[in-house]
């Protein structure tokens, strides 16, 4: 990909870096996460979030430097330590600043793979214990067709729709155990742990009450958002403004709510769709379980005949 930074905005970055990381003693830490799902609109939310004038994402905030929504602290970078995690967040004099003049700052971060991530739960919860959660849940099936879809077309995927979800089984088989018992940064056939199971868990990744049930373990429902997807597509304004309420923030009016890292690609046949849907019928059950509410996309269709 070809860099849009000016020469001297890259230039500037790895000093800007060096900053942060001397201070990070003196930085905040995140008071929400956006956990998942990944495909499910988290782009989106995390940059209207990021538009809130009280909102700062991985950079501090500073204007003057890229940033991107995801760390990848909790799930890949655990090693690195709280005080690396840190030194991407707004100084505390910055926020104390703002409190002195009648506003806040809080700071956060977008990590899809964060929901999916056994360990996660665990990590986050011995860290921000207070943190607000945010989980974004679409039509599992939608979802595992987007995913499947940028998989195939940034080349990390060679094999068909329905033959990656056949091999999907066998592709995840021990890798959550290994990642739980922190085992070798490498598999017996020198992949990585996280690869198959970040990247190619096209099912798995739509199996949202077990998900849940495990960051649940750890926090309050009270602390955790579940929005829908839809919802957020079909009435981004209000689901806004939901957002905002939860995290304490004020009010806030954005002029637009562009969707990002919306790609075209073919439709999924029918067949197919059907079988994931009955597929998914059960979990989809456990979920409305969980929450107490219903999704339009929990009753399965017919399988075409």
């Amino acid at each position: 990909m070809v860099s849009l930074l000016s020469p001297v905005r890259r230039a500037f970055r790895p000093a800007r870096r060096r900053f942060c990381y001397a201070t990070r003693e003196r930085r905040i830490l995140p008071s929400f996460l956006i956990i998942g799902a990944q495909r499910a609109g988290t782009t989106s939310l995390f940059r209207y979030l990021h538009a809130h004038p009280d909102v700062a994402g991985p950079s501090g905030g500073d204007a003057a430097v890229w940033w991107v929504k995801e760390t990848h602290f909790f799930d890949e970078k655990f090693e690195k330590g709280v005080d690396w995690y840190r030194s991407f967040f707004p100084l505390a004099s910055t926020r104390e600043r703002r409190r002195r003049r009648g506003h806040d700052l809080q700071a956060g971060e977008a990590t899809p793979y964060y929901m999916f991530h056994p360990a996660v739960p665990a990590r986050v919860a011995a860290i921000l214990p207070d943190v607000r959660l945010i989980a974004l849940l679409r039509d599992p099936v939608e979802r595992a067709y987007s995913h499947y879809q940028m998989m195939s077309r940034t080349g990390r995927e060679k094999l068909g729709f329905e033959e990656a979800l056949a091999a999907e089984p066998e592709r995840l088989e021990g890798i959550e155990e290994l990642i739980l018992e922190g085992g070798s940064d490498r598999l017996p056939g020198g992949g990585r742990p996280h690869h198959h199971h970040r990247h190619r868990a096209y099912f798995s990744r739509g199996l949202y009450a077990e998900q849940l049930e495990r960051w649940l373990l750890h926090f309050a429902r009270e602390q955790l958002l579940v929005l829908k997807t839809e919802d957020l597509n079909a009435n981004p304004a209000e689901t806004y403004a939901r957002t905002l309420e939860f995290l304490g923030l004020r009010e806030w009016k954005l002029k637009d709510f562009p969707e990002y890292n919306k790609k075209p690609y073919s439709t999924l046949d029918p067949e197919t769709r059907a079988r994931l849907e009955q597929r998914y019928a059960e979990p989809n059950a456990r979920l409305e379980e969980l929450l107490g509410e219903r999704f339009a996309w929990s009753s399965p269709s017919e399988v075409p005949r």
